[in-house]
């Protein structure tokens, strides 16, 4: 096992890898901008770096900087956490440069499957169904509009350098696609440094259903079932849970069979996360791969009992995977909101300011995963996430009595959060039935 980890982020997802670390007896660093001297994962650091001013690209974004700190802390492995560098490639590839063991993937994979078309290709070819779509990058919009005319309207434009709905736009009629396809280019080439796009179907009303899985060196990977996340906006999601609502037991093993088999093709090492849409007929198809720990990893271990970062840690370490498919056993109920410093009143616009007050929720079940605290100002420069609250039950009914007390006793003033909304979601009919997919928010089904 490494005696020292850098872990190179911030906020939440920070303090629950130095968790980890402290669990397993590693040395945890922290780094942070300067803007964030006083936030909670600085101290609970054994060390902390300063690595730059508050804009992320002259921080978080900075890998020179992340280097430095690491050399200069001697740490033998980074964890990337999510967001910021945790799927950039060169990132990874000069954490091995430097002799330095990054805690995901090989560099080659996350590069390979970051490229959308051609992770399409891999998995169609591993026999994994993907949502029908051009057949490669459009190269103009002429090419877009015939493209589209062949799949059908409405599309989703794509960006072929990257995921996590960034770059992406619906486009109902030709229309809609003539003005959506110069704006989706420029949100591509600012965010992944390429501007290619590439065209999918629109799958109306689906489910977004995603498998964790897990690789290790010796080539064995094995799923820890599937979770729900459907409740979203601006293709970001809210709210997840597992197992997921009504899902067939033959459609659930049709897609932890996919899943397994799309990670063996890439020949996957450490977590990640297969994401498929599920069509109302029960049809099912890949949509990406998060090549890193996933903000919804706890109700993953809530249902499981196993520590997701800490196996992260041990396979990175050179171990192999410390469980087999047959000792991963469900059992019981876990939900996920996501309490962010946005306005939902105002379509989620970010919700800047300094928290005058925070109270968390405690109780039987329940689990706060929080990077806050009052008096800390929530920056423009980040994303505005401040905590997750999950909620686990011997069964879903349980999971969700106990959500709805929590989020009522949760507590943020200062900056407008999404508190309202979440608690509109957790007590609607709708969501209580378990029938959801990823429109609901865009059509209004939980206005607060």
């Amino acid at each position: 096992m490494f005696k020292t980890v850098l872990v190179a982020n911030r906020g939440e997802i920070a303090r629950r890898v130095l968790r980890a670390c402290r669990a397993l007896g590693v040395r945890g660093v922290a780094v942070y901008s300067e803007a964030d001297a006083d936030w909670p994962h600085v101290m609970d650091a054994d060390e902390a770096v300063l690595i730059g001013p508050a804009p992320a690209r002259e921080s978080y974004l900075n890998v020179e900087r992340i280097l430095e700190a690491a050399r200069a802390t001697r740490a033998e492995a980074i964890h990337p956490g999510y967001g910021f560098l945790s799927e950039n490639w060169q990132f990874a590839r000069a954490c091995e440069e430097a002799g330095l063991a990054f805690i995901g993937p090989p560099w080659t994979v996350i590069r390979q499957m970051g490229e959308k078309v051609a992770a399409r290709r891999l998995m169609a070819s591993a026999g994994v169904p993907v949502v029908p779509g051009s057949d490669g990058p459009v190269k103009d919009l002429d090419e877009a509009q015939a493209a589209a005319r062949a799949l059908g309207y409405p599309v989703m434009l794509k960006a072929s350098g990257g995921g996590g709905g960034i770059g992406m736009a619906r486009a109902a009629d030709a229309a809609q696609l003539t003005q959506s396809f110069p704006a989706a280019q420029r949100r591509a080439q600012a965010a992944f440094g390429v501007a290619d796009l590439y065209l999918e179907r629109f799958l109306e009303e689906a489910r977004h259903i995603e498998v964790q899985v897990f690789g290790d060196r010796d080539g064995a990977v094995v799923h820890l079932h599937e979770r729900e996340c459907s409740i979203q906006r601006r293709h970001q999601k809210l709210v997840e849970e597992t197992p997921a609502p009504g899902l067939a037991p033959d459609l659930k093993l049709r897609l932890t069979e996919a899943a397994v088999r799309g990670a063996r093709a890439v020949g996957y090492v450490n977590a990640g996360t297969m994401e498929f849409l599920v069509d109302r007929g029960g049809g099912f198809y890949f949509l990406e791969m998060n090549t890193r720990l996933q903000v919804e990893h706890p109700v993953t271990e809530e249902v499981t009992a196993l520590d997701l970062v800490q196996a992260q840690l041990r396979i990175a370490a050179g171990e192999s995977l410390p469980w087999r498919q047959g000792e991963i056993l469900p059992r019981g109920a876990a939900i996920e909101c996501r309490i962010y410093a946005e306005d939902p009143g105002r379509n989620f616009l970010p919700s800047p300011g300094t928290i005058t007050a925070l109270a968390l929720p405690r109780g039987e079940g329940i689990r706060v995963e929080c990077g806050v605290a009052a008096g800390l100002t929530v920056s423009v420069h980040y994303d505005p996430l401040l905590a997750k609250l999950i909620a686990f039950g011997r069964d879903r009914a349980e999971a969700l009595d106990r959500m709805g007390r929590a989020l009522a006793e949760f507590a943020v003033e200062g900056v407008r959060t999404t508190l309202p909304f979440l608690r509109a979601v957790v007590g609607s009919d709708q969501f209580t039935r378990g029938n959801v997919h990823t429109q609901l928010v865009e059509q209004g089904a939980f206005n607060a």
